[in-house]
């Protein structure tokens, strides 16, 4: 019996997360590791997924950060870093030892990406890991009279050569350390390159690694979603409670929030100390992190064709329950200008339709379905306010519906039970005597 049920969650899992790996297939995602993540004794679970993502189709770029790394081995050679508007000032001394975590974090990076050992998730990978002079840096400069050193920022990105490595389903590895067109080396943020990446490639996704899974409200619980100007305010919030020299979390909130204004459409920030949270966040409805978006995860549209496969899975468990009756997908595309639709991330999860009667002004909502994990938000409701709006566009005098089971729903949304009577004329040859559908009607 046990063997049976984890055999269904296995088989439940892959089909739930098939959509998605169709829908990541071949987009370009930057990837960013801190130190802090780096650190974590489940580091090599990170890895392994971010190995799955590429061997899944997925473009990755992976920068890697070294703060902690870079901060214990200063504090090691009994020297001290100075700050200014909670940036490093890279001096001489410091700029060696920065080289030398970075240029090892590389090393081992590298290697980790490399293993492809019997029994392990890596098995038969062969990962291409390739890093380089893609980023280009400038210094910083002079600031309120303070000089940065070797502290730098980004000054160009080689797009073109990121893309021929990701084009030959490499993974691109950039850390910390950058070159600029003098021949000196300078300490950038990861973040910053992160951002930049995401930016110039026109990358689908920048993905970021925390102490927690993403950003929590005042009652401890994850937001699943912030516009860039919510996630603004809560920034300036942190900032100021913040008392650490330089926070992770902090570093990738304003980076995604330029990502996000810059047009990245999502920006992910989930934990590193939760075992496949990049896996989850990725190919799970819900996710387990926070998304910065450039627009919500969900919107209301008018279908197309390219959505009837989601309407067939969105609408097919409530035909077989006999609460729908049943559409072909033939039928599905000469009907599909009637039908709207709630999208979540590229996936359909709600549908709705109005079938025209134009010459009784009137209209017909039919094919009302929402996912099952969607149904307590009330989408039901936010798709027949949209029809309703559209049939008044249209002028008609009212609407109708056919329902077996939902009557008291509708009668919730004002709508009221009719006769075959109220139905037009065309509707009137059709009803079903046998199937009893309940007439409810709303009048415009």
């Amino acid at each position: 019996m046990e063997r049976n049920v984890r055999t269904t969650e296995l088989v439940d899992g892959f089909r739930q997360s098939a959509p998605y790996v169709n829908a990541h297939r071949g987009k370009t995602f930057v990837v960013m590791l801190g130190g802090e993540a780096i650190s974590q004794s489940g580091f090599h679970d990170i890895i392994n997924d971010i190995a799955l993502l590429n061997s899944l189709g997925i473009k990755i770029v992976l920068v890697y950060g070294a703060r902690p790394q870079i901060n214990e081995a200063i504090s090691n050679a009994g020297q001290s870093s100075q700050y200014h508007n909670r940036i490093r000032i890279t001096d001489d001394c410091n700029l060696k030892l920065i080289k030398q975590v970075a240029g090892g974090l590389l090393l081992d990076i590298t290697a980790r990406l490399s293993m492809s050992l019997s029994n392990t998730p890596m098995q038969g990978a062969q990962i291409n890991v390739v890093s380089g002079n893609f980023a280009i840096a400038q210094p910083l400069g002079v600031d309120e009279g303070v000089d940065y050193h070797h502290t730098g920022k980004v000054r160009r990105i080689d797009v073109q050569g990121i893309r021929r490595q990701l084009d030959s389903h490499g993974i691109v590895l950039l850390g910390p350390i950058a070159a600029s067109v003098t021949g000196e080396s300078f300490n950038l943020t990861a973040e910053e390159i992160a951002t930049q990446v995401a930016i110039k490639l026109k990358a689908d996704k920048m993905i970021g690694f925390s102490d927690s899974n993403g950003i929590a409200d005042e009652a401890g619980n994850i937001i699943a979603e912030l516009m860039p100007n919510d996630a603004e305010a809560i920034y300036e919030q942190m900032l100021e409670e913040d008392d650490e020299t330089c926070s992770g979390t902090l570093a990738f909130l304003n980076a995604a929030i330029t990502a996000a204004r810059a047009g990245v459409p999502r920006s992910h920030l989930v934990s590193y100390q939760t075992n496949g949270s990049l896996l989850q966040e990725l190919f799970s409805r819900d996710g387990i992190g926070t998304q910065i978006v450039t627009e919500p995860a969900e919107r209301l549209r008018a279908a197309t064709i390219s959505d009837i496969g989601g309407i067939l899975d969105t609408i097919r468990p409530l035909e077989e329950q006999g609460l729908l009756v049943r559409r072909s997908r033939e039928q599905l595309e000469m009907e599909i200008d009637h039908f709207i639709i709630i999208e979540r991330d590229g996936l359909v999860i709600g549908c709705a339709a109005l079938y025209p009667f134009d010459d009784d002004k009137v209209g017909e909502f039919a094919c009302l379905a929402v996912h099952p994990k969607y149904r307590d938000a009330d989408r039901g409701s936010m798709l027949l306010k949209h029809i309703l709006l559209k049939a008044r566009k249209q002028n008609y005098k009212r609407v109708f519906a056919l329902t077996t089971r939902s009557i008291h729903w509708f009668m919730e949304q004002g709508f009221q039970l009719g006769g075959v009577e109220d139905l037009p004329s065309k509707k009137q040859e059709l009803y079903n005597y046998q199937r009893k559908s309940k007439i409810l009607v709303f009048n415009l």
